[in-house]
């Protein structure tokens, strides 16, 4: 299935929705609990609360919009990316993944600065594709309907997009936390296509969290 461009628009429902919510809020007492001794104080969660009451999504939204953003179904689960072509005369291709609690867009400077160094001072020769997905079940890369989903089964779906939908022989990727994982299992099991990695910290590629050699698929709950 190919590609289909995707347009970031959140009802005004969702949004009055939320303002309503927020200003509800009943605040618990929160006796002594200016040290943090109790766990998170009132006064902390409340700063939260009103930065909430000021944002303008509205904003961000239109700057999300201004960069490509794209979805297709990849093994039943539909996956949002960010996708933007380098401006040099032969960019290299990268895919980002991002962690937990992150999401695609927290790549956006990223992004920026690889697709067009010449812009930040760099040499044109060093840009790049850029390919910055959601993570299943993350962001707009939803509904979610397997469970299961582990790093191995995600690098296989990376390199399904990075391959099959888009058409690259050869790409580079890199992460951090659940995506240095991925980005690891892309490196591990698709080094014949992948140039090289860049990991934030070092993965183990067997163990807890999911993240061993194997390649169980996750079960599917519905269709």
């Amino acid at each position: 299935m190919p590609p289909e461009p995707f347009t970031v628009a959140i009802p005004d429902e969702a949004l009055e929705d939320l303002q309503a919510r927020l200003r509800r809020i009943r605040w618990p007492a929160d006796f002594n609990n200016e040290d943090w001794r109790y766990g998170v104080p009132r006064s902390y969660l409340e700063s939260f609360v009103e930065s909430w009451k000021e944002y303008d999504w509205r904003e961000t939204e239109a700057e999300i919009n201004s960069f490509g953003n794209y979805r297709v179904i990849l093994d039943d689960v539909p996956i949002h990316f960010m996708y933007e072509r380098g401006k040099g005369p032969n960019p290299l291709p990268i895919i980002l993944t991002h962690g937990w609690p992150w999401s695609f867009w927290d790549w956006k400077e990223a992004t920026r600065r690889l697709t067009d160094p010449a812009a930040f001072g760099g040499d044109p020769a060093d840009s790049f594709d850029v390919v910055a997905p959601s993570l299943p079940g993350f962001g707009f890369s939803t509904p979610l309907t397997v469970d299961g989903v582990q790093t191995q089964w995600t690098a296989d779906l990376w390199a399904t997009l990075m391959s099959d939908v888009l058409g690259y022989d050869r790409f580079a990727a890199a992460g951090g936390d659940f995506g240095a994982g991925i980005s690891a299992q892309l490196g591990h099991k698709y080094g014949d296509r992948v140039i090289g990695i860049h990991v934030s910290i070092a993965p183990m590629l067997g163990g807890a969290g999911g993240s061993g050699t194997g390649n169980q698929k996750p079960n599917s709950s519905a269709r």
